[in-house]
């Protein structure tokens, strides 16, 4: 399976406390109909940690049966627990799963041998693609570059979804293996494709796939100067989407547009009333992002 392109980290709308159906059906029907390679349910923006596991099967289920024909749908089955990991990845191939998603294991805090063994397990346990995330932001631990090549090279592990924020660490990574790698910031999605990134699990693209598409499409093409235009005329809102905790600022988005009701599940909370105003104002520069 190649990883290459835009993949967008799904938010979970909530209503009243429940997953709000209708409201994820309308966000899989925008994502189907703007060009991206794929979309991942129940990762850290779909709110996964707080999600149980008949709503994780339910929504898998939602995404396979309404673009799993056109699109990849890869869930986050990741989590502390090894045995819950495997358990989890074991329940998105029988669904049909196009490949997994697992975050490094948070809380925790394992060392690099512990995290070989971790996936290692996982690997030997199922048999679909297996994408690697890292996030130590949220996790509190780091996939060092060695892990990663060597998790590679067993061939379990296709793909990395890199969110470490730096462009140091990424380099290490690309110069340790070849590793597919999908950048895990929005910001960085293009100077990562121009080092060998070959594309983003992205959040803005909740709001905005068309624009991310063509953005990425344009740095794997080379174009540089209109990669560079539409990254430029989106950083404000990509910034905006990190002002607070994530899915906070996207949901936010995505509610003053009117698709999904402002409803995070506790301990997350909508914005505060200034961060709303800084979101109010990125949303009205898009027609930059849309000129280029």
């Amino acid at each position: 399976m190649e990883f290459q392109g835009t993949y967008t980290a799904m938010v979970t709308p909530f209503k009243r406390g429940d997953i709000d159906y209708d409201a994820y059906l309308k966000l899989l029907d925008i994502q189907r109909s703007t060009g991206v390679s794929g979309v991942m349910p129940c990762g850290c923006t779909g709110e996964a940690a707080t999600v149980s596991g008949a709503e994780r099967r339910k929504l898998l289920e939602i995404a396979l049966e309404r673009v799993g024909e056109g699109l990849q749908v890869v869930p986050g089955t990741g989590t502390n627990s090894t045995s819950s990991t495997i358990a989890l990845t074991k329940e998105a191939e029988a669904a049909g799963a196009h490949a997994a998603m697992l975050i490094t294991p948070y809380y925790n805090k394992p060392s690099q041998a512990g995290l070989l063994d971790h996936y290692r397990r996982v690997g030997d346990a199922t048999t679909i693609p297996l994408m690697l995330y890292n996030v130590p932001g949220r996790t509190g631990v780091t996939l060092a570059p060695e892990t990663i090549a060597r998790l590679h090279e067993s061939g379990r592990y296709v793909a990395l979804k890199e969110a470490g924020g730096s462009m140091d660490a990424f380099s290490n990574i690309r110069s340790a293996g070849d590793i597919a790698v999908l950048s895990g910031d929005d910001a960085l999605t293009v100077p990562m494709i121009a080092l060998g990134a070959r594309g983003v699990v992205s959040v803005i693209s909740n709001l905005v796939p068309d624009l991310v598409c063509e953005m990425v499409e344009s740095a794997l093409a080379g174009d540089t100067e209109k990669a560079a235009a539409l990254h430029f005329g989106l950083l404000p809102v990509m910034k905006a989407a990190f002002i607070e905790s994530n899915p906070s600022p996207i949901k936010a988005m995505l509610f003053l547009r009117g698709l999904i009701e402002n409803e995070l599940r506790p301990p997350l909370a909508p914005v505060n009333d200034k961060s709303m105003d800084t979101i109010r104002n990125a949303l009205q520069v898009l027609g930059t992002a849309r000129s280029v």
